[in-house]
């Protein structure tokens, strides 16, 4: 152990790490959930770093040397060395300035381990020009925006296998449902391109969500007027870090405003909660449309993943579904504080950035792995019970809608009360009572007209012109 000092006083720190007292103090105040801050906002952080040193050194405000070793300090961070000492903690106070300076704290000796006789200060030399108000919420949106693609590659996966789904099962009818109760029939084609429609409009959405995340606010430093930063670092440096980690950043028109106001992770929280609502729904309509075997739905058969019972034999419970449903519960959970740590921000900062990108980053990587197994482990394997579906379409009253413009609602109403009570289907008994010719009732309960797909020939209006 040895000695630090900052301005609360001195602490004892440990010989065998690269932080220093600023991250130790925050190991010590923000013990809670013992988690780190998400690997891609360190990454991102790194990144600004090594960003920051080539330009103060084009700026002429870090001397050669001191800006080779940051670099390559920086770059021995980025391919993987020394992550054990990036580690505050995810939770926080002070606006991520705890992430900051262990970022600094580690990039600074890592870099003097590579030379002897040099200094770097950690404020002075890896922090020139920046603030934690500028670097933080940049590192954040770049780390959001890192976490997008692998979210965006699954959901396509599982709009394609819909589409699959849609088109194998495109002929086979089903007993529509609204309010739960028997409705007019549709086709499972029908039922799974629908599914594959709301889940293309959660693309839209998180895509236009996420552009509002490309603007940033580096080179504003404390509030936005950029004091302490150069003329040259503040026109230079999102371009640099472009360079550095590919992504297509710009400045903020208003940095000030960019500097205060988080709407725009409220916007993507909103857009990661509208496709959890979608995902937790989908998944209600699997588990019903699966129920039984015998005195449930079983309309569909989702894949056997585990027994599901350790009193009942042979019990098998939608799993998959379940626990999407949960991660579902838990996203539009942690909407609900991104949307107060958002609201809790006070003039010319938000403190609550912390919370805000801890939860927007699981967000992410939770409905990512929830979709991924969601279409491995289900709907890659899902099939349809054609008979049982067909005997439900059979027995269903409700498709006498379809006689409607032949023998009118009253008419058709009676009609279906007279099959229920008799337990026989709409079908046999129009066809026992002779009401239509035999062959009109052949295609009026056809598939293609029960399902609006083609026209009938026929109606009581035209056969009463």
């Amino acid at each position: 152990m040895h000695l630090e000092e900052d301005c609360i006083g001195k602490l004892p720190v440990a010989d065998d790490v690269l932080y220093g007292i600023n991250t130790t103090r925050a190991l010590h105040n923000f013990d809670i959930a013992k988690e780190r801050t998400d690997s891609l906002i360190f990454e991102s952080l790194i990144q600004i770093k090594k960003s920051a040193a080539i330009v103060n050194h084009r700026a002429g405000t870090l001397n050669e040397q001191k800006a080779k070793l940051i670099v390559a300090a920086c770059n021995e961070l980025l391919l993987g060395q020394h992550q054990d000492d990036l580690v505050a903690p995810a939770i926080q106070g002070s606006a991520g300035t705890s992430v900051n300076m262990n970022v600094n704290e580690v990039v600074a000796k890592s870099a003097m381990s590579l030379a002897e006789n040099v200094t770097i200060q950690i404020n002075d030399d890896v922090n020139q020009c920046q603030s934690t108000n500028d670097t933080y919420p940049t590192a954040g949106k770049m780390a959001i925006l890192k976490a997008l693609p692998p979210l965006l590659q699954q959901i396509d996966k599982m709009i394609t296998t819909l589409l699959d789904l849609a088109k194998r099962y495109t002929d086979v009818l089903k007993v529509g449902r609204t309010q739960l109760e028997d409705a007019v029939p549709t086709t499972y084609g029908n039922s799974f391109h629908a599914y594959a429609s709301l889940f293309r409009r959660d693309v839209t959405r998180l895509r236009t969500a996420a552009e509002a995340l490309h603007t940033v606010n580096l080179g504003g430093t404390a509030i936005g007027t950029g004091l302490n930063a150069t003329d040259y670092y503040r026109s230079h440096i999102v371009d640099a870090l472009n360079t550095t980690s590919g992504l297509d950043l710009e400045l903020a028109e208003d940095m000030i405003d960019a500097t205060q106001n988080t709407d725009t992770f409220v916007t993507f929280s909103s857009a990661m909660k509208v496709l959890a609502v979608d995902l937790s729904k989908f998944c209600n309509d699997l588990r019903l449309l699966n129920s039984g075997p015998q005195a449930g739905f079983s309309e569909i058969r989702l894949p056997a993943k585990q027994a599901g019972s350790s009193i009942m034999p042979g019990k098998v419970n939608p799993v998959i579904p379940e626990v999407v449903n949960q991660v579902a519960f838990q996203v539009i959970g942690q909407d609900l504080t991104i949307s107060m740590a958002a609201e809790a921000g006070q003039l010319e900062l938000n403190a609550f950035e912390p919370i805000m990108f801890r939860d927007l980053l699981q967000n992410e990587r939770y409905l990512t792995n929830a979709i991924d197994t969601l279409v491995r482990n289900c709907l890659a394997d899902l099939t349809v019970n054609v008979a049982q579906c067909e005997k439900n379409v059979h027995h269903s009253a409700v498709s006498a809608t379809v006689l409607n413009p032949y023998l009118g609602y009253v008419e058709t109403t009676f009609l279906v009360k007279e099959a229920l009570a008799k337990g026989v289907s709409v079908q046999t008994l129009l066809k026992a009572k002779k009401l239509l010719d035999p062959d009109l009732v052949e295609r009026l309960f056809s598939p293609a007209v029960m399902t609006n797909q083609v026209p009938t020939t026929q109606s009581r209006f035209e056969t009463q012109r």
